[in-house]
């Protein structure tokens, strides 16, 4: 699962479609299992919304994507151009929901089982270098998130070019790498994924979520981005 997400994340992040599209249409992706019970990160998150969640949303954007690539190949092999155009929009959402969705689940972890704890070590030093502290970090990250308009992310990344982390914010299911960064903590401001919990109340989501974010994950997508 985790090669062929990252190569699900470079076909979506780029938009590279040709031979990798019709290698993609000869396999199908399906949906992560989780390393947790959906009742498990409660009351951060709910067993409702986190059920919802993985087996309605995750599963749609996983069943858009597998029938875009096959139609996508098809339409490779019938030369039209324009089917093939039409559909990197369908590529790009679905498979962009697929992508953070994916890396959303890893990021949460029940609290005293790696949920909860605070930066460590070098993506500690990071964090702090960059905004001073982590409650710092914490305050800006989260109004920045707030304030995606609609849907969207919220992310925690590494910008290769300044050798740094960055928050950056992406649109609808677009995926991190669009921005040019390499994802590290993801957080969905999609109302699904918090709205039965917190109403319209994003900023309370936001706040509670911190008390099952696995920063062991993070720290590992950090040492991995900075190779």
């Amino acid at each position: 699962m985790l090669s062929s997400l990252k190569h699900a994340s470079r076909l979506v992040g780029g938009l590279r479609v040709g031979s990798q599209a019709r290698g993609f249409a000869s396999q199908s992706f399906t949906l992560p299992d989780l390393a947790y019970d959906y009742g498990e990160l409660e009351p951060s998150i709910s067993a409702t919304i986190m059920e919802i969640h993985h087996q309605k949303h995750h599963q749609t954007y996983i069943t858009n994507l597998n029938a875009s690539l096959e139609k996508y190949a098809d339409a490779e092999a019938k030369g039209d151009v324009a089917a093939m155009i039409a559909l990197q929009g369908a590529i790009k959402f679905n498979g962009g929901g697929h992508v953070n969705h994916t890396l959303f689940w890893e990021n949460l972890a029940p609290s005293g089982k790696g949920g909860g704890d605070v930066p460590s070590g070098e993506l500690a030093s990071a964090i702090n270098g960059k905004w001073g502290s982590f409650d710092a970090f914490k305050a800006e990250f989260n109004a920045t998130t707030a304030a995606v308009q609609g849907s969207g992310w919220g992310w925690l990344a590494y910008d290769p070019k300044a050798k740094d982390v960055c928050i950056v914010t992406c649109p609808n299911q677009d995926p991190c790498s669009t921005t040019g960064t390499v994802p590290l903590l993801g957080i969905d401001v999609w109302e699904h994924a918090y709205y039965l919990d917190y109403k319209n109340v994003r900023p309370d989501y936001l706040n509670a979520i911190y008390d099952v974010i696995n920063w062991g994950k993070v720290a590992e997508r950090f040492t991995k981005a900075k190779a």
